[in-house]
């Protein structure tokens, strides 16, 4: 059973940081892609936040260029957010995002999200 697990959530103060994980486990594919989603407010759409493919490149939200970086190896399955310099508005729930592939046959996988909460 595949099991993409999340941590680093929490509540900080705004100009704060917070360093998420992902890692994925229990399944015999190839990940092509990880990323970071949040939830659209005022409805059940997600956007990304960051993602990494296996060649390496990366792509933000404009919002968060600049404040946000992502990184990891796909080989081990493992992706991370920094995020620095956290404003209220990125309060929200952040969920890792995995496309993989097994053969020729495409996956898709989300973690459970973990909430982040940017306050004073």
């Amino acid at each position: 059973q595949v099991r993409v697990v999340e941590s680093g959530g929490g509540l900080v103060q705004p100009g704060g940081s917070l360093r998420l994980s992902c890692t994925v486990s229990g399944g015999v594919f190839r990940l092509y892609d990880m990323g970071w989603y949040r939830q659209i407010p005022g409805g059940n759409q997600r956007e990304v936040v960051a993602a990494l493919s296996d060649d390496g490149y990366t792509n933000y939200l404009d919002f968060v260029k600049g404040r946000f970086t992502i990184s990891g190896d796909l080989t081990k399955n493992t992706v991370y957010l920094q995020m620095n310099n956290l404003k209220p508005e990125d309060t929200d729930i952040y969920y890792c995002h995995v496309n993989a592939r097994r053969g020729t046959i495409p996956l898709e996988y989300w973690g459970q999200g973990t909430q982040v909460t940017v306050s004073s």
